[in-house]
């Protein structure tokens, strides 16, 4: 199976879940996956070269994108207690189907977390998200 048959075994009954739309599917840089809810999104990418798989987090605001990794995102909510409880291992198709459930997990955990747009903004920085200012504004 493919990275892209492999996020969707992995991700599409939390994706029905929670009314996401996707995935949108690219191999420009490398693979990912993405998936779309009112104002969030999660995007699953794999990196050949290191053997990971890692799911980030993006909400956009007026200004910027703010993007992490759902594990840093689930300790900020209080999910999780510390680093290293999600695998992002991808070195063989065991490995990745193991990391990808774990993230699809987390996602499941953290979004309830993310749908109200100025709390999700607030837990963004909490978590220490990158802001990705867009042109044109200050």
């Amino acid at each position: 199976m493919s990275f892209f048959d492999e996020v969707r075994a992995a991700f599409t009954a939390t994706a029905e879940e929670l009314k996401l739309t996707g995935p949108e599917e690219s191999e420009l840089i490398m693979p990912s996956a993405n998936y779309k809810g009112s104002g969030v999104e999660y995007r699953f990418r794999f990196d050949s070269q290191e053997g990971t798989v890692t799911c980030s987090v993006k909400i956009p605001t007026d200004t910027a994108d703010l993007t992490v990794d759902v594990e840093p995102l689930a300790i900020a909510a209080g999910i999780v207690e510390k680093c290293g409880g999600v695998s992002y291992s991808a070195r063989n198709q065991n490995q990745l189907q193991k990391s990808l459930l774990g993230q699809a997990d987390y996602v499941r955990r953290v979004h309830p977390f993310l749908t109200d747009f100025a709390a999700a903004v607030d837990l963004m920085r909490k978590a220490g998200a990158d802001e990705w200012r867009r042109h044109g504004t200050t």
